[in-house]
């Protein structure tokens, strides 16, 4: 990347590469098959040969003067990233075509934003879906005593035509939908309830959503809220943290009552609260999570986690972390079966091998409950999951 800031203004450029190999996958496998787009193999769907992430100039000088402009390519980060995140944990991530003006004074500070979401494509460059509207206000306070407070009301409005925006999309385009998601959250400020500290958020949707590209729309209704907490023992070794964290998104549970329950995940990175596997997102989920932190070391962190997923309605879809339904080898629509889809227990150690050098190592083990293995009974039977990564972060 390459950027200039001056006084009044800034600009910012940031090229990517996501190279693949060996990757059978398909970067577009079209199943269901969507009219004007095509089956795309490539080198699956975490290729990127080279493309632009970030490119946007911004005006502005809060220090003397309340309002700023943000204009172009570029990551939006919002809260944890539970709706809006630049989804790191992908080799592409997530970039957004925006333009966003800020208004901070002493009491809050506000965003308001309108654009796209950017397409990835290997070889080819990455475009946004202008067919795919994503607008809204999100404002933080911090003048609320020992608490953060954020507002948010958020727009996202994808026209028929949307799913179908670009022939070979790395990931499925979104039906047609308006969705408006109305929320907040409570956040304790950080050494303020001396070794305690909560999050509270949540959120309600309403609008309409088409479940396929033909479908008639149906009238949105549906919610999702996270209640978190944890304690820090700052006087023992390794200050361990114990936390424990619920989270509940709707799912649909009338298929004949023309309304739509499913909550909308929107653009979030799944990856950092409902399991390091990947398995689920905040759509018809409920999430029993307990965690316990370590720091053993100024440069080692040890972390912990247990992870219980029912459905929240068994009348709905199990979705994937990506937001889709899973509809075939098994799955679909079980009302009868069990609620109960799994657990999931994860390690994670870091490690800081110099200033610019961190390494991190990670096994999951997933534990398959009894819905996955009554929708796997007629279809070779279920097994448990392990999953275990290296990663290495160089920054020079």
């Amino acid at each position: 990347h390459a950027g200039y800031t001056d006084k009044w203004w800034s600009v910012y450029a940031e090229g990517q590469s996501s190279v693949a190999a060996g990757d059978d996958r398909f970067a577009y496998p079209n199943a269901p098959a969507v009219a004007g787009t095509g089956k795309t193999q490539g080198n699956g769907p975490e290729s990127d040969m080279i493309d632009l992430h970030q490119a946007y100039f911004s005006i502005g000088n809060h220090k003397e003067f309340p309002l700023s402009l943000k204009v172009g390519r570029q990551e939006m980060i919002y809260g944890e990233e539970r709706l809006i995140g630049a989804f790191g944990w992908n080799n592409i991530g997530r970039a957004f075509d925006e333009a966003k003006v800020r208004w901070q004074n002493a009491w809050f500070g506000a965003d308001f934003f309108t654009g796209y979401p950017v397409i990835p494509e290997d070889y080819r460059f990455d475009v946004d879906n202008t067919h795919d509207w994503f607008s809204g206000v999100y404002a933080t306070s911090t003048k609320i005593p020992k608490t953060i407070l954020e507002a948010y009301f958020l727009s996202r409005n994808a026209s028929r035509e949307a799913i179908n925006d670009q022939p070979s999309p790395q990931f499925p385009q979104p039906t047609a939908r308006d969705i408006y998601t109305i929320g907040g959250r409570l956040k304790s400020k950080p050494g303020e309830l001396g070794n305690w500290d909560y999050t509270l958020e949540g959120a309600y949707q309403f609008g309409d959503f088409a479940a396929t590209a033909t479908s008639a729309r149906l009238t949105q209704d549906a919610f999702m809220f996270i209640v978190q907490g944890g304690y820090t023992f700052s006087d023992w070794w390794a200050t361990p943290r114990l936390g424990l964290e619920y989270a509940y998104s709707s799912g649909d549970g009338n298929s004949t009552d023309h309304k739509h329950g499913t909550f909308d995940n929107l653009f979030p990175t799944n990856h950092k609260f409902y399991g390091y596997m990947d398995f689920v997102s905040l759509q018809n989920i409920q999430d029993v999570r307990g965690e316990l932190t370590l720091k053993p070391t100024s440069r080692l962190s040890l972390a912990l986690e247990g992870h219980g997923f029912w459905l929240a309605n068994t009348h709905d879809a199990f979705y994937n972390v990506a937001g889709g339904p899973r509809t075939t080898g098994g799955y679909g629509i079980k009302p009868t079966y069990s609620g109960f889809v799994g657990t999931e227990l994860d390690a994670i150690a870091g490690y800081a091998v110099t200033r610019n050098a961190q390494l991190e190592v990670g096994y999951g083990h997933f534990f398959t409950g009894d819905y996955i293995r009554q929708s796997l009974a007629g279809v070779g039977g279920a097994k448990d999951a392990n999953y275990l990564y290296v990663q290495t972060t160089i920054n020079f």
